[in-house]
């Protein structure tokens, strides 16, 4: 599970907060139940000894053998585990004996010396603490003391009885709780990894779908109306855009041709002196560089606006890329590049054959003008995992590795000046990238400087129900 995630995060809080709370409540149980457990026995033991009081009261005369008899017959202290004494200053009138159960040992020392009524804790022995209520009593023949106590072991027993049991099903009830949290959260987040889930989904070619909208009047609900409505603005300054520059695109097209045209006529005159002749040809050059380029971005814009092919025809790609490769063969020549491409299968997908013929000749072209005379240029075309794999490498002066995360943007070139020099204006990376897209395939790069460059194109194999073109 990833810990910086909201759903850890939520039942880390939870079930730390539970244990706090199982903690203090624990806490408070043994503070409660042994506060309560002291004080029954308190008042048990002020009962007994207002009861041995109104006992001796009525007889005004204490044989020590009588007040034996009646207590012992009265209380049976020894059967009980209960500890009377009754003694006039340092005389001991009474005593019980040792209790059946051997819970304490009667032989505690005497009380001190006081005429108030109290209760106080003794040591019996071997560590066992007894609870002593002292009920100083006046009688004709003196003050008296009557001592009854009964051992704190059986409430401490009681106590560790019940921590123990909170004890031991704390953890179940922490793990209950939390495993119940965690359903609870995760039906709780389910709406946020469904609107993530259908964010990853959205891209600049179906900006018309939308993220899921429960109706459930909640902050999530609020969220996803919010971006919906970003999205709908988003999709309207998109369009915007496709339709502004594929119609500037296409305005221009025709005067850059008429200007292209003139000038080309303006050269041909046989009157104009040489620097002339070079100036309207570099403005020549200029011309068709800017048509080039705006050709480029009415196609990115047709592209952009979903018109990715004409026809879906099944086609053999390792064909196709043989047949480009032969015909990009005169422009490997002029620089002595040897131009190959391999593909030891037919290799089949569905598409417009047009357009992917045209990521492999921008491909080819790249691979060409930045590999050195003398070079080697390798196109290959396989079945990979259930995809067609297109593969463009070269050992020419390869990407800077800062440059390989951009090289796909528009207008983007790594050296401008060589690249204006060379006719490139940043757009053909840029088109291959949206075709393939088009086609529901990719494209990467694997590139070293001065090693060369690797182009990676993975496109869906046909289904064997599409027909197949020849």
């Amino acid at each position: 599970m990833n810990t910086r995630s909201l759903r850890f995060q939520l039942l880390t809080w939870y079930v730390t907060l539970l244990v706090t709370a199982f903690a203090l409540f624990g806490g408070f149980m043994h503070v409660a139940v042994t506060k309560f457990l002291t004080q029954n026995l308190e008042q048990n033991l002020t009962r007994r000894a207002r009861s041995i009081e109104r006992t001796m009261q009525a007889a005004p005369e204490l044989p020590p053998a009588w007040l034996r008899e009646q207590i012992g017959a009265l209380y049976a202290p020894e059967f009980s585990s209960r500890f009377i004494r009754v003694t006039r200053g340092k005389q001991v009138l009474y005593q019980s004996g040792a209790p059946q159960d051997g819970s304490f040992d009667p032989e505690v020392s005497l009380p001190p010396a006081s005429d108030q009524e109290m209760f106080r804790i003794e040591d019996s022995g071997s560590n066992q603490e007894m609870l002593l209520k002292l009920l100083p009593v006046k009688m004709n023949s003196g003050p008296l003391m009557i001592e009854v106590g009964a051992p704190l072991a059986p409430n401490k027993v009681a106590v560790n009885r019940v921590i123990l049991a909170l004890i031991l099903g704390a953890p179940v009830l922490i793990a209950v709780a939390a495993i119940g949290a965690n359903i609870l959260v995760g039906r709780a987040l389910s709406p946020v990894v469904r609107m993530a889930r259908s964010a990853e989904e959205i891209s600049l070619h179906n900006l018309n779908e939308r993220l899921p909208a429960i109706q459930t009047g909640d902050e999530l609900e609020t969220l996803a109306l919010a971006l919906n409505r970003m999205i709908s603005r988003l999709d309207e300054a998109v369009e915007q855009t496709r339709r502004f520059v594929a119609d500037a695109s296409h305005e221009l097209r025709t005067p850059l041709a008429v200007l292209r045209g003139e000038l080309e006529n303006v050269v041909n005159r046989n009157h104009l002196s040489l620097e002339t002749k070079e100036t309207l040809g570099s403005n020549l050059e200029e011309v068709e560089r800017l048509g080039k380029i705006v050709e480029g971005l009415f196609a990115l814009s047709r592209l952009d606006s979903g018109e990715a092919h004409h026809e879906s025809l099944v086609f053999d790609l390792g064909k196709l890329a043989s047949t480009t490769t032969d015909q990009m063969c005169l422009l490997a020549e002029d620089k002595g590049i040897s131009l190959v491409a391999t593909a030891a299968e037919p290799v089949f997908v569905c598409g417009d054959s047009a357009r992917l013929k045209q990521v492999i000749v921008n491909l080819l072209d790249n691979a060409i003008k930045y590999t050195p005379n003398g070079g080697r240029v390798i196109v290959n075309v396989r079945a990979e995992n259930a995809r067609a794999m297109l593969e463009v490498s070269d050992n020419g002066i390869g990407i800077p590795k800062k440059d390989l995360p951009h090289i796909f943007e528009r207008f983007y070139r790594v050296d401008k000046a060589r690249s204006r020099d060379l006719g490139g204006a940043g757009l053909g990376l840029s088109i291959v990238k949206s075709i393939c897209a088009a086609h529901a395939g990719e494209i990467q790069v694997e590139s070293h400087e001065q090693h060369g460059a690797r182009f990676s194109v993975r496109l869906p194999l046909a289904r064997d129900d599409k027909s197949i073109s020849v």
